[in-house]
């Protein structure tokens, strides 16, 4: 079985078809249709790609750190990244987990307020933050597509929050293979069954929970035949009916 990022791509690149090499870079991005670049044209994309430069993140490399100057953004073409906060005692609040499409590096002052870490190899564009933001300027669709994805980041936020404040570790497990499943659906990669890449702690990290909480919910839900956790990272649902019953406190 190939890598995780390599799949990812791979069925993008089947799902849709081929665009035409020779005006840009960027056209022929199999995820361009997903990220803040979408509203662009050939010409416009040309012209976008003359800021942007590919990087590639082995696993556990930072993209950036909490409290670096913010002197980037980025969006995430394959693999995948996460997003967290350090408490002054040390613990760790994981925010979230970005997959192909989205967008990160956004600041309202001049330092990053959370830091970036690739979980698999991952590949993103990355664009100097004044220069994008100077673009804006010239493109406002661009500009129309970061206000959805501002948008998209408060309803993730207010989710989080539900999840985090009022949910049972097993409401909390099967809210987070449900919403992946969803968003690997929407960008037409395999949903069912999911490649939960992440580690145990990270996941934790992520709901609120411990690692041994995550562990023993995970065994719980296989016992209970509604997963199975496959080979390669990968988990199986088996009851998604159930499943949601059960991330909705039913």
């Amino acid at each position: 079985m190939p890598p995780f990022d390599v799949r990812f791509v791979r069925n993008l690149e089947q799902a849709r078809p081929r665009p035409d090499r020779s005006s840009a870079p960027c056209v022929a991005c199999a995820v361009r249709h997903l990220t803040v670049c979408a509203p662009l044209n050939p010409a416009e994309l040309a012209e976008f790609s003359t800021i942007m430069k590919r990087r590639h993140f082995e696993p556990a490399n930072a993209v950036f750190d909490e409290g670096d100057l913010a002197k980037h953004v980025f969006n995430v073409t394959s693999g995948v990244v996460k997003i967290y906060k350090l408490l002054p005692d040390g613990r760790r609040q994981v925010t979230g987990f970005l997959i192909a499409g989205d967008f990160l590096g956004l600041a309202n002052e001049e330092r990053y307020a959370y830091s970036a870490e690739a979980v698999t190899d991952a590949r993103l564009c990355c664009f100097p933050r004044q220069k994008f933001e100077a673009m804006l300027d010239n493109f406002p669709a661009v500009e129309r597509q970061m206000l959805m994805v501002a948008s998209h980041e408060l309803a993730a936020a207010q989710e989080q929050m539900l999840l985090l404040g009022r949910k049972t570790a097993k409401e909390k497990i099967a809210s987070f293979l449900l919403r992946l499943s969803s968003r690997y659906r929407k960008r037409g990669l395999q949903d069912n069954p999911i490649h939960l890449p992440m580690s145990r702690n990270d996941i934790g990290d992520f709901l609120g929970l411990t690692t041994e909480t995550v562990s023993r919910t995970f065994t719980q839900l296989k016992s209970s035949q509604m997963i199975r956790l496959l080979a390669g990272g990968l988990v199986e649902l088996c009851d998604i009916d159930q499943l949601e019953d059960i991330a909705e406190g039913m």
